[in-house]
Order: structure tokens, then C-alpha cells, then sequence
């Protein structure tokens, strides 16, 4: 599908005017074009990247075929430049979407296979304020790509809930089977992340240079808070994959400390029974004669010596506050 924004002179003119009329106003002086190819057809390709347009081979040959990583080219009379929205739910995770921008001085072509909800609010948010005085495409892209940006909030936000809830696992004593594949599969998440906005943060940071003549001197400061903008989402996920591994530590720090007093515990309890098990020992002995046995005070002098080597056991614990 093809979506066109025309303005003349700054001002809104038309909306996608009949695509048989893109070459005339291509050429029309004064005239700036924004051109959308949302999973656009092979002739709808054809006729905006090969005929409209002339774009490069090599560049319309890696707009069509999907690239992995962010990319930036300039040509004579364009910018060629290759991003990524991201997309996060707990169900898909993360998934990403390409977005390609050909960057002219008076035009910006943006092909996705997919709809994307940055380039369609961009859209929505233009052809709702038409009076709004657009001098060159680059503010387009920024537009665009500033709504990039602002659709890692509710990722970040998932993610930060889920850390938040790990950490609430650690003090209400969640089981080590439980916790240790969330630990895992979040600490996988963020490293998804970091891979995914780091090369674009360093795409932005070469925007930001000012070198390249499609984009205004006026629009750089708004490129740089972009740039500051995804940096700081890459920080902040490595801070966050640092505290959760400081998380599982402190959760395994805490098991074996619990699980070490449970041992003192036991411990404790079979030092005290140990003057019960040496009198009981003795005493049942199935010796033929003891003399013991035909005492008369026999019994209360074993129950004398059990309760005394226990109290005096508890007492000498106790001293070495080992109870």
C-alpha cells in the first residue's frame, strides 16, 4: 500500500494523490514528498523505488531483502538509512520489524514489510494537523524515528515489572527451580535489547555529526537527544542484567544461610540428646549380670544423670552461644 503526503511550500497540499502522478510532482519545484510503502507489491516497488525515484540497485536491492543490522549510506542525491522498531510482549518477547528511509532534500521514502505503529502514527499525526509547516523531510524521519524510541517504553516497563517481581521472589522465599529460568530467560531479554539498540544508537551518533548535507544543522540537537535517548536505554539494561544477577546471589547467599542454620539446628538438637544416648546406652547393655541392674535407686539415679548431662549440655551451648 502506498501512502503519500504532498506539501508545497512548506504547507500541506494533498494526500495521496494518484500514484500515476508521483514522477510529475517528483519533479514539480517547491514540492516535498513523504511516500510510505507499507508490505507494498512488487509494482507498487517497482514503480516508487525503480521509476519514481531511480533509487540505486544495491540500495533498493538491500531495502527489499531484510537486513539484520542497522545501516547508513549516502548517495548523491539521498540518504539511505536502515532501523529497527521493536515490538515486546511476555507471550512473542522481543521481535523487531525493519524500517527503511531513502532521505532526500525534498523527499522521504519509507518501505516496512509489516505496519508499523511509529510511521502510522507519524502519519495520523500530520494529515491531522495540516496547517503544520513541514521545511524539510528530515523532520519527517525524525518524527518517525523519535517514535521508534518511545516504543521501547512499555518494553522497558514489562521488563522492569518482571525484575521487580523476581526481586519480590527473593524475599518471599521462591523455590530455586522457579526462580533460576525466570533469572535466566529475563537476563536473555536484556541482552536482546542491548543487541538491538546498541548499532542503532551508533547510527543516531553518526546522524548527530551534522555531516551529512540531507540533514539540516536545525535538526541535529533533536538527532543527539535521540542518540542520549537510546544510550540510555542500553545502560539502563545492563544496569538491570547487573542487578539481577546481584539478585540471585543474594537469593543464594540467603539459601545457604538458612540452610546453615538448619544444620547448627540439628546440630544443637543431637548435642543435647547425647547424655540421654550415653546413659541409655549403658543402661540397656544386654549384659548376663550387671550390677546395675539390681540396684535399688537404679532408676532415678540413670533419670538424675539424664536430666543433669542435658541441663548441663544446654548450659555449656549456651555460654559458646551456640544455641
Amino acid at each position: 500500500m502506498i501512502t503519500t503526503l504532498v506539501y508545497r511550500d512548506s504547507r500541506f497540499a494533498a494526500h495521496n494523490p494518484p500514484a500515476d502522478t508521483l514522477a510529475t510532482l517528483r519533479a514539480e519545484p517547491n514540492v516535498m514528498l513523504w511516500v510510505d510503502l507499507a508490505a507494498p507489491t512488487e509494482a507498487e516497488i517497482k514503480l516508487v523505488l525503480e521509476i519514481v525515484f531511480a533509487f540505486h540497485p544495491l540500495a533498493i536491492e538491500d531495502c527489499v531483502a531484510d537486513s539484520p543490522l542497522p545501516k547508513l549510506e549516502e548517495y548523491d542525491d539521498y540518504l539511505y538509512l536502515v532501523m529497527h522498531a521493536v515490538d515486546y510482549s511476555r507471550a512473542d518477547k522481543f521481535t523487531t520489524t525493519e524500517l527503511d528511509l531513502f532521505l532526500g532534500k525534498n523527499f522521504l521514502v519509507t518501505f516496512h514489510r509489516q505496519p508499523l505503529k511509529p510511521v502510522q502514527t507519524a502519519l495520523d499525526r500530520y494529515l491531522k494537523t495540516p496547517g503544520t509547516a513541514v521545511r524539510g523531510p528530515d523532520r519527517f524521519a525524525h518524527v518517525i524515528l523519535d517514535l521508534m524510541v518511545e516504543a521501547y517504553k512499555p518494553a522497558l516497563d514489562e521488563l522492569r515489572t518482571e525484575l521487580e517481581q523476581i526481586e519480590g521472589g527473593v524475599l518471599h522465599q521462591i523455590e530455586a527451580g522457579d526462580l533460576f529460568p525466570r533469572v535466566a530467560a529475563l537476563r536473555k531479554e536484556l541482552s536482546a535489547l542491548r543487541q538491538i539498540v546498541r548499532p542503532q544508537r551508533e547510527i543516531a551518533t553518526v546522524l548527530t555529526q551534522g555531516k551529512s548535507r540531507f540533514i539540516r544543522p536545525l535538526i541535529v540537537p533533536y538527532l543527539r537527544d535521540l542518540s542520549e535517548d537510546l544510550s540510555r536505554i542500553e545502560s539502563q539494561a545492563g544496569a538491570w542484567a547487573e542487578q539481577l544477577i546481584l539478585t540471585f546471589r543474594v537469593y543464594l547467599n540467603k539459601s545457604g544461610h538458612e540452610a546453615s542454620l538448619g544444620i547448627r539446628f540439628l546440630t544443637g538438637i543431637t548435642a543435647l540428646t547425647l547424655p540421654v544416648i550415653m546413659v541409655g546406652g549403658w543402661f540397656g547393655m544386654n549384659y548376663r549380670y550387671m550390677h546395675e541392674l539390681s540396684w535399688v535407686h537404679g532408676y532415678g539415679i540413670a533419670s538424675a544423670l539424664t536430666v543433669a548431662g542435658t541441663v548441663g549440655m544446654f548450659i555449656f551451648m549456651r555460654k559458646k552461644k551456640w544455641l
